[in-house]
């Protein structure tokens, strides 16, 4: 596969099932296509195993916007309708590579085995950094938008001194963070070391409440070449194509030939975040158009109509997401409340004066409540 060959036709706005250049393995109706391109081979219980991946994670997510609801989370970002997006290209990863995340990579961090009772004690604010990154070879969330493709970038570079190591690294960020400098630049410097990164782009149409078509006047995919690299559309809501075109890029950043963009064209059927309110700037219809490409659905359908999977297949997988929500939620209502002084803790090695007048500071106000 050469470089120029992964170089696509310019695409419509609403990139669609006709997009030539949307790579689609897996129609919204759920049949089966060829991509010359993106090959896949997968045995029958893999893509079982993939819609099961699907199923937990949206019953994750929708428990997890239930118990902020509650009360019980101080924030939450939905993954809604980006599932696909985001299990298609973690499972595309070794375990040794290298994975950063924005604040809506709950799927790419259940790919990597991060307990999701974690990711809610960080939306809980109990606990500050998340997990060892290390250890789930997934580093911590990043609110700061775009910030983190510089710190995956930098860690490509090193893996190049490392003699015989072909671990890659896989950076996440949405058509928003597109439009930060720091992305930019991140690509500047991949493309200028021949750093091994695959940037992934999760092009959920709505940098919170303003359209992709305010941000760009070109598919973002193609901005890529400027830049020296390649870059492909996936249709994000397919979770075979993002699979497969993860894994081309994947190889194509282990055997040398620098970075490369993936846009996975799907779109954010909820809102920004539980604090966020997108009837104010979108269209039901819109929402309701997408809902007809649903990532799950497709695989569903897939399986019943291939007949990889019954009826018994489904509501098994039904009742573990159900035996799931039901875990989670005894996990979160039962966390211990974090002590507030704590947020002074692990600032500097060997404090700060100013810090340290803050921390007498507010514990004189809370002491100021007495014991109640």
């Amino acid at each position: 596969m050469t470089v120029d060959s992964l170089h696509h036709t310019v695409a419509p706005a609403d990139a669609g099932p006709a997009d030539p250049a949307l790579v689609q393995l897996l129609t919204p109706e759920g049949q089966r296509r060829e991509h010359p391109n993106f090959p896949l081979l997968l045995d029958d219980a893999a893509i079982r195993d993939l819609y099961r991946d699907l199923v937990l994670l949206r019953r994750f997510d929708t428990e997890a916007t239930a118990l902020q609801r509650q009360g019980e989370l101080g924030i939450w970002a939905q993954v809604l309708g980006q599932e696909a997006a985001q299990i298609g290209s973690a499972r595309a990863l070794r375990p040794t590579d290298m994975a950063f995340p924005t604040y809506r990579e709950h799927g790419v961090a259940w790919c990597r085995g991060v307990p999701p009772e974690k990711i809610l004690e960080l939306f809980r604010g109990i606990n500050f950094g998340g997990w060892n990154p290390l250890e789930f070879r997934l580093a911590p969330y990043t609110i700061v938008i775009g910030a983190h493709t510089l710190h995956a970038v930098g860690y490509a570079m090193a893996l190049q001194r490392e003699p015989h190591n072909d671990d890659a690294v896989i950076v996440y960020f949405g058509d928003g963070a597109a439009s930060e400098g720091d992305v930019n630049e991140a690509f500047v410097f991949a493309a200028s070391y021949n750093a091994p990164v695959v940037f992934f782009l999760q092009n959920n149409q709505w940098a919170i409440s303003v359209p992709e078509s305010r941000q760009s006047r070109i598919p973002l995919y193609q901005r890529a070449k400027g830049f020296g690299f390649p870059g492909v559309r996936v249709d994000g809501n397919d979770v075979l194509a993002c699979l497969a075109v993860t894994d081309a890029a994947l190889q194509h950043v282990r055997s040398g030939q620098g970075p490369f963009l993936i846009e996975a064209f799907t779109y954010r059927m909820g809102a920004h975040t539980t604090s966020d309110d997108p009837t104010r700037y979108r269209l039901a219809d819109e929402l309701e158009k997408w809902k007809l490409r649903d990532p799950i659905e497709r695989v569903k359908a897939y399986l019943s109509r291939s007949g990889l999977a019954d009826a018994e297949f489904f509501a098994s997988v039904d009742v573990e997401a159900e035996a799931l929500a039901d875990r989670i939620r005894s996990a979160c209502v039962s966390m211990p409340d974090p002590d507030p002084l704590a947020m002074f803790d692990h600032v500097y090695a060997d404090g700060s004066p100013m810090l340290d007048a803050e921390r007498r500071s507010y514990a004189e106000y809370l002491a100021s409540f007495g014991e109640a």
